[in-house]
């Protein structure tokens, strides 16, 4: 059966024409291109997204396309960037971390023609796994390589989802430089685009690779230590082993959990400023209920896992509470840096097939209301001492290796439970009272906030398979490393440019990414201005 809800054709001025429609979710595209435009000869989908809205209610699903399509002697438009080559300072650019921010920020100048050098703490990818799967099955913890420090940085383990809510024109381009490297074709085209965490670590390693061949180099197991300064420029970097490298561009991608990182820049009177973030529990379900929740009686049709978003303010403290980087057939994980210290997070695989999805149930941490702002840093604290309190649980009633946990009905009436249903997690649990280890403040939204997403989603908080594990803090960084609107260099220090996540200016995979093209671009520009 073909339903077609809607059809626009625009024209394109070299003759390419868009055409958008809505169909059916068991359309087949072809088949309905073949009958409704049959002067097409070909096509790229430049959006293609589902609507299950109400498909709970008995709505059948659509899917909205947006394509570009050609008819007989036509072609489609080239969008690739071209670039002139660019003559390279004296000292090359030094990129400190290997994460989407540094890499996309290295590829940027290899366009130009400008080698640079990355220095990443921990080991590439491979190896990195090696020391990830210790930590889950043995609670052995590597400083330099786990879910955060390595090659990819955390972006290796963030689910791999590429969807972003900034606007950039640099989006498109890091969206292709994916597939280029191997990614899914329509990684450019669909509107949540998400290559899992097992692609995304074949990518890494192609990208770092291609760097290699331009004559980039990448150094491993290079801990930076300390800035070098001249006064309020900065002027290199000195590593663990004693090495100082000189550059008078240093990139500054170390992502949000280089603690050592914050305190240096702080003892070095680098201008920062605290900033809200948000703190909370990763919240688990089997993946057939969350399906059924928003599929109704399309759960098992071809319609992926489901995904979910929710959030609520509370009217009188003006707190956020809501659902963050949501993994449907996923993982939750032990992600901490610390040996004294858990956190968790979550992933997905490209087949998003695991049985269980999970998802951050957060809420909002204000600077200067919930944490003493007068020190830059206090954020840094408040978090550290909630991941801290898990960890001490974890070891007070097991090893120190498992990840506490409390069955979403026993924390709804604050009472210890035994009785854990089965969860993704490879790193195990300890049955917990997660009032324990959670602010009161963010206990009391998160029961609040879960009666209203009851009514949202039935059966979300009823569920007896419903578990929450703790903690979830690594949401975003903790402080902004101030820098210049325009020229992104640091406000109090000439030569240092702050990227990505760990800088304040980014919030997953994409956004890191452009940021770090973005500082390149402007690095660039002044090089053409001298």
């Amino acid at each position: 059966m073909s339903i077609v809800f809607k059809t626009l054709l625009h024209y394109c001025t070299d003759m390419a024409k868009t055409l958008q429609f809505t169909l059916s979710y068991q359309e087949d595209l072809k088949a309905y291109l073949k009958e409704n435009h049959p002067w097409v000869v070909d096509y790229r989908i430049k959006s293609e997204s589902l609507d299950a809205r109400k498909a709970n209610l008995g709505r059948e699903p659509k899917v909205h396309y947006n394509i570009l399509a050609i008819e007989e002697g036509e072609s489609f438009p080239e969008n690739k960037e071209s670039f002139k080559s660019k003559k390279a300072p004296n000292k090359r650019p030094v990129i400190i971390g290997a994460g989407p921010a540094g890499l996309f920020c290295a590829l940027r100048f290899a366009e130009y023609g400008i080698p640079t050098l990355v220095l990443e703490r921990g080991a590439r990818a491979h190896e990195r796994m090696k020391h990830i799967s210790g930590y889950w099955r043995r609670g052995v913890l590597d400083p330099d390589n786990n879910v955060c420090f390595g090659e990819g940085g955390a972006g290796l383990f963030s689910d791999g989802k590429l969807i972003t809510r900034i606007k950039s024109p640099f989006v498109q381009y890091v969206m292709d430089k994916f597939v280029d490297f191997g990614a899914p074709p329509e990684t450019a085209w669909v509107s949540n685009p998400h290559l899992g965490s097992n692609k995304i670590r074949q990518l890494i390693g192609k990208m770092t690779d291609e760097l290699k061949e331009k004559g980039h180099e990448i150094r491993y197991h290079a801990c930076v230590e300390k800035l070098i300064y001249d006064k309020n420029k900065v002027i290199g970097v000195e590593l663990r082993d004693g090495e100082k490298i000189y550059s008078d561009h240093v990139i500054l991608a170390t992502g949000h959990s280089a603690r050592e990182v914050y305190y240096h820049l702080k003892d070095a009177e680098v201008d920062m400023k605290a900033k809200d973030f948000a703190v909370g529990v990763r919240i688990e379900h089997p993946r057939e209920l969350i399906d059924h929740i928003q599929y109704g009686d399309f759960a098992g049709a071809d319609l992926g896992a489901a995904r979910y978003r929710l959030s609520w303010e509370d009217s009188e403290t003006l707190k956020g509470s809501y659902s963050f980087c949501m993994c449907p057939g996923g993982y939750v994980l032990s992600s901490g840096t610390d040996a004294d210290g858990i956190v968790v997070n979550g992933m997905s695989n490209y087949a998003r097939n695991s049985r269980w999805s999970n998802a951050a149930l957060v809420v909002s941490v204000k600077a200067g209301v919930d944490f003493d702002q007068e020190d830059v840093l206090s954020g840094l604290e408040f978090q550290y001492n909630i991941e801290k309190k898990a960890y001490d649980y974890s070891v007070k009633y097991a090893s120190g290796r498992e990840v506490p946990a409390q069955p979403l009905s026993a924390f709804l009436k604050k009472k210890k439970s035994m009785d854990l249903p089965k969860t993704s997690c490879p790193s195990g649990l300890v049955p917990a009272e997660l009032h324990e280890i959670l602010p009161d403040f963010v206990s009391e939204h998160l029961e609040k906030a879960l009666q209203v997403f009851e009514r949202r989603m039935k059966g979300f908080t009823t569920d007896k398979r419903a578990l929450l594990l703790a903690p979830e803090t690594r949401t975003s960084a903790p402080v902004t490393i101030l820098r210049d609107r325009q020229r992104l260099v640091s406000t109090s220090h000439t030569g240092l440019y702050p990227c990505g996540e760990g800088a304040g200016y980014a919030g997953g995979i994409t956004s890191a990414a452009v940021d770090g093209i973005r500082v390149c671009e402007e690095i660039v520009s002044s090089l053409s201005d001298q």
